[in-house]
């Protein structure tokens, strides 16, 4: 199995086999854990695609825009912070904290939404040339 980082696996955790089980129980236990993945991936595009539809490109750029605007704030902060050589302030450290967290979600939403268009939960137009 994957190891945890936050509330994400690091790698995958799909099927692996054991070498002490018997071959005839491990193709019964991967077909139950398939089973399980189309309930869990039938549930997520019938849900997403209800909720979300199809994005176009000009929503996912708009996503990856805000996310690096994002970025940019939370860096530019930082760098302001640490111009002084001084420690930093409680109320500097609580806005940077603010800027971070922003980023991070907005990253998040981003591989998020990415995810859900390759797993095909959702469709998806391109932007238009």
């Amino acid at each position: 199995m994957g190891k945890l980082i936050g509330t994400r696996r690091a790698s995958s955790d799909h099927f692996e086999p054991d070498d002490d089980v018997d071959p005839k129980a491990q193709r019964q236990l991967r077909g139950h854990l398939e089973q399980i993945d189309y309930a869990a991936y039938a549930a997520n595009k019938k849900l997403l695609s209800g909720a979300v539809g199809a994005i176009e490109g000009e929503q996912v750029q708009k996503l990856a825009t805000a996310a690096a605007l994002a970025r940019t704030r939370w860096v530019v902060a930082a760098l302001s912070i640490s111009e002084s050589g001084a420690a930093p302030t409680r109320e500097q450290v609580s806005a940077l904290t603010h800027l971070r967290t922003t980023y991070d979600e907005l990253a998040t939403a981003y591989d998020g939404l990415r995810r859900m268009v390759e797993r095909g939960y959702i469709g998806y137009a391109p932007l238009a040339e």
